[in-house]
Order: C-alpha cells, then structure tokens, then sequence
C-alpha cells in the first residue's frame, strides 16, 4: 500500500512551563503481498515545536485555561495545521498542576476543544513513562541489559521511571522540583506542602518571608537530592516518606544508569539555568545533583530531549497502531476514556465462568452506583483456539455483555494477537444487531484507560494507552 499521514498534537501543562509540539505520522503496511496486513508508523516528523510559556494560573489553586486555549490556538495557527486535522496525540497535565481545583476540567476541556481525538491524560507513572520515551531512553534501553533510571524533573515532582531492554520495569514519583521554594525581591515567597511537611521534623524550620540564601533552602535542597538518592539505590522504605508521592518504588532490579530530563535537565546538561528567569530553587537543584556522591555512582547517560522530553513524548510517543485484522462498528468511533479490564483466559477453564467473573468484577470497579459504564475486556495470553473455541468464547462474551449494550456501551474487546477479526465477525454473525469494538495488537493491563480514534483509510485505528489518575497534595 502507499504511506498515509496523519498528524499529532502533544500539550504539556507543568507546574512551570507549557510547551506544545505538532507532529505528522506516516503509516505503511510492513507485511509482504502474501500475509497478514500489518500497519506499522515508519516515520515520525515534528513539524512545529512551540515556545517554551509559563503555566498561566489566576491563583495558586486554579489554572487559566482561557489563556492555556488561547496560547495552543496560536501555535496550531503557526504550525499551519487546523486542529480537526489531528488524528491522535495527547495532553498531559504534570506536576504540581495535576493537584488544582480545576485540573481535570482544564485537561478534557482542552482536550476536547483542541483536536479531533487528542486525549486527556495525567498521573504520575504515566507523566515518568511519556518523558521516558520522548527523551528516547526506552528507545536506548532496548540496546543494552544495563537497567536505567529517567528521572524527568520539572517544577513540582521528579517522576522516574525505570526500564530494561526497552521495557519499563517499574516507577515512584517524589516532590523534588525546582519550584518548591520560590522567592521574590531576595525573600521567600511560597514553600510547598510537602516540603512544609518534611520541614515539620526540622527544630526551626524554613517560612515564608525568610531570606533566599538562608542556609536552610540549601538544607531542603540536600534532603530532596538524599532522598532521590536512596530511592534509586533500593535504601528508601518508607511509605509515609513527605516527598514521596504514591507508591515506593516497585523495580526490583538495580539500577545501573541514570538519565535527568525536564526543566531542571537543561540545567544538569545545557547549562541553560533558570534562577534568573523563574527565581527559584531550580539551579541550586541542578548543580546540588551533578555533584552528589551517591548519583555519581552510576553510569550517566545523555537524554536526546531535556525540558521537552515530556511534551515530545505526548505528541510522538503515545499513539499505537491497532492490527488491520479488526472488527469495528465505525459509527461508535471516537471512543474516550475506556477503561480495561484483564480476562485471563485459563485453557482448562470453560470460556463461560471466566467471562462472567470478568464482567462481574469490571461492572464493580468502573460502574457508578446504578450507571453503567463502557469498559474493554482485554484478552492478553489466549491459548490457541478451535473453531468451537471461538464460537463458545464469542457466546460468552454476548451472554454477559449483551443485555447492558447499547449504542452508547458498545461491546469493547481489546486482544493482544491477531484474533479480533475472527472473534468480531463470529459475535455480529450470532448477533447482528450488538455494536462492537474488537481490536488486535495492543498491550494493555487492568487499570489502563484507552483512546480509540476514528477508522483511518489504511482500516487501522488509532490507539491511546493511559491512565486518568489525578494525584492530590
């Protein structure tokens, strides 16, 4: 077949800065004449990267959107690209800014308005992973057995995620970022929460109005630097830790090199410092951080993007192609926001308890109170199926899913090998009238959320893999 191009939008929302990239894709099938269609992207093209702004907000709790909005209408314009033109892509809210009052209306809102299926996504992991691959250490690590640590540092939390032969093998995300001390006029003007929580075992801790070069700040610096230390040598196991934010760390590997990205990266790597521009505690940061003892301990490698690493990702990163063995009713496409659950096909279980509790256990997490909700039962590992296999599985899945399906709850299959044609086809033959999503090659687990976009020329569909969660203070 020939090439197809599509384009792509990635919006980063930090706690510091946001930064927008307009990228274009092209598709092409990789298997020969003979063989199964496979729809791979080949070529990757960022057309348009914009500047670097600081996040608006009207207060410290609450993000201006109008100004967000306004700021990527522009940067369409300048990329001479509409935003219905957009087949796929991301907005991320990171950092500090995924805790205000309006993040998650900011982050749909923005995502509805600003392209024709560009997603909402947010959560640390997640934010650590994009960074990752747009910073092209996932990419690296596939060429070495050596386990790497990108610790993606912005303004608000240093996210890290850590990988080996291309695969990310765990995550933890800490409040260590170079605007959680800020200073106006030689004077302290905000301390963080965290940072107030850490400084409640302190004898005199730090306040607001104390001076910028109080011996203390650099005390603050050399904890956060400490305890990001520990957590990547495996010696942190405090789960009530202040600056840890969510779960400790659940690689269980050491870690042999380290990559920074982000804000305070252009620091550690460019020398790009940011204390003049922004008059905080970025710079101090940076340097507190190539000079630890315990960091240079490990291998240090070069990221290819640093304070865009995050953004590259959202709009380069996160697209996956489905196969082109798919069966889809087109009218229900777009879909947002889908949650999975993972129906672990046992070949000495019959198909039909399996699929029951799955959809028994699915209908529990992701409906609310009485209101049904769309989810995707997703098969990872299916064994080799009959022909009765796969009729007595497709008989399963309509016994247990049909009578809550609608147009609005379309049946939502998601299979990591190439059976979605035959298992879509075999439903809509017992039962016409179910509109069905079955989707092939796409990795995903229980508590991912995915995107699927409209059907593309080439019979494929665009797929978003994420998660929605929103952390808190």
């Amino acid at each position: 077949m020939k090439t197809e191009k599509i384009f792509s939008a990635g919006i980063d929302i930090g706690t510091s800065t946001t930064k927008m990239v307009v990228s274009s894709f092209l598709l092409k099938n990789v298997a020969g004449i003979t063989h199964v269609p496979r729809i791979e992207i080949i070529e990757k093209t960022v057309l348009h990267q914009s500047p670097i702004i600081r996040t608006p907000f009207i207060n410290k709790d609450i993000i201006d959107m109008k100004k967000i909005e306004e700021f990527i209408s522009q940067q369409y314009q300048l990329a001479q690209i509409a935003p219905s033109d957009i087949a796929t892509g991301a907005i991320i809210i990171t950092g500090e800014s995924a805790t205000k009052e309006n993040a998650s209306e900011v982050v749909h809102t923005i995502a509805d308005g600003a392209g024709h299926f560009l997603v909402a996504t947010a959560g640390p992991d997640l934010e650590g992973i994009i960074a990752a691959k747009g910073a092209g250490t996932l990419q690296q690590s596939k060429n070495t057995s050596k386990v790497i640590a990108n610790i993606d540092i912005g303004g608000g939390t240093a996210n890290i995620a850590v990988m080996q032969f291309g695969e990310v093998i765990g995550t933890c995300t800490l409040h260590v970022g170079g605007r959680l001390i800020e200073f106006k006029d030689g004077k302290i003007q905000s301390i963080s929460p965290p940072l107030m929580r850490l400084m409640e075992r302190w004898a005199n801790p730090l306040a607001v109005g104390d001076a910028a070069e109080d011996i203390r700040v650099t005390h603050c610096i050399e904890e956060m630097v400490q305890t990001l230390a520990m957590i990547l040598h495996g010696q942190c196991r405090d789960e009530k830790h202040p600056l840890l934010l969510g779960h400790l760390p659940n690689w269980h590997k050491p870690v042999d090199a380290i990559v920074f990205t982000g804000g305070v990266a252009s620091c550690i790597y460019e020398n790009e410092c940011t204390q003049r521009q922004y008059d905080d505690i970025g710079e101090k940061l940076a340097k507190m951080l190539q000079q630890h003892e315990q960091l240079q301990s490990f291998l240090w490698l070069q990221p290819e993007e640093t304070a865009r690493a995050t953004v590259t990702g959202a709009g380069t990163q996160t697209t996956e192609i489905s196969g082109a063995t798919i069966q889809v009713d087109a009218q229900v496409l777009p879909l947002k926001n889908v949650p999975v659950f993972n129906c672990h096909i046992d070949p000495l279980t019959d198909f039909n308890s399996t699929v029951k509790t799955a959809v028994e256990r699915a209908n529990d997490l992701f409906s609310i109170e009485d209101n049904r909700s769309p989810f995707a039962l997703y098969f990872s590992e299916l064994p080799y199926l009959s022909f009765q296999d796969v009729h007595a599985l497709c008989q399963a899945i309509l016994l247990h899913l049909a009578t809550r399906c609608s147009k609005d709850i379309p049946i939502i299959i998601v299979i990591q090998s190439d059976y979605a044609k035959i298992i879509g086809q075999t439903i809509q033959a017992i039962n016409a009238t179910v509109p069905i999503i079955c989707i092939d090659q796409i990795k995903v687990e229980t508590g991912d959320y995915i995107d699927i976009g409209e059907v593309l020329p080439s019979g494929v569909v665009p797929v978003v893999v994420k998660t929605l969660a929103f952390h808190s203070k």
